[in-house]
């Protein structure tokens, strides 16, 4: 009986193996706000990165996070160090594409929870005396990716994420 149990047991888990190994090679996330403020007054939160403890979730929901920044403090080439206890992980992030007043583009290197490299974009759009704000996120989607996938929507957990992120944004910048 014990070795007909361990067999189903092993079986499943074969089974949830192969199927996290089907899940597709890249993700993308992307969620949407509308800011009552001109992307004249958006666009400096976004690419000067001293400004993302005021807004970014992780600065603002891990009390352990630290951050530190090279000489370049905003446009191509600015770039920030990471590191928390919490989710936040560690990691170093570079602007690597700045069109003022339209799109940051930022390299994110993790070292932890995973190394992997994510491209993140922001992009800004005049909307009447606003702007509309989109935030995306594409990378590998590693395997533990995967097998966490499995169980959980990670579009819906990352979606969360970018989500307070633009809500920050948008209650730092109607300021």
């Amino acid at each position: 009986m014990a070795l007909k149990i361990v067999l189903v047991v092993l079986m499943v888990v074969g089974a949830i193996l192969i199927y996290a190994a089907t899940k597709p090679g890249t993700f993308h996330v992307e969620r949407m706000v509308t800011i009552k403020a001109t992307p004249e007054k958006v666009f400096p939160l976004i690419n000067d990165l001293h400004n993302w403890p005021r807004w970014a979730p992780q600065d603002r929901e891990d009390a352990t996070m630290k951050r530190t920044f090279s000489d370049a403090t905003s446009g191509v080439g600015a770039t920030s160090k990471w590191s928390g206890s919490g989710n936040s992980g560690q990691g170093l992030m570079t602007i690597t594409e700045s069109d003022p007043l339209r799109s940051v583009t930022i390299a994110v290197d993790w070292q932890r929870p995973f190394a992997v490299r994510n491209i993140n974009t922001f992009r800004i759009e005049p909307d009447g005396s606003g702007s509309r704000v989109t935030w995306s996120m594409t990378g590998p989607n590693l395997f533990m990716m995967k097998l966490m996938s499995v169980f959980t929507n990670m579009d819906r957990v990352m979606g969360q994420h970018f989500e307070h992120g633009l809500q920050n944004l948008k209650a730092d910048a109607e300021q």
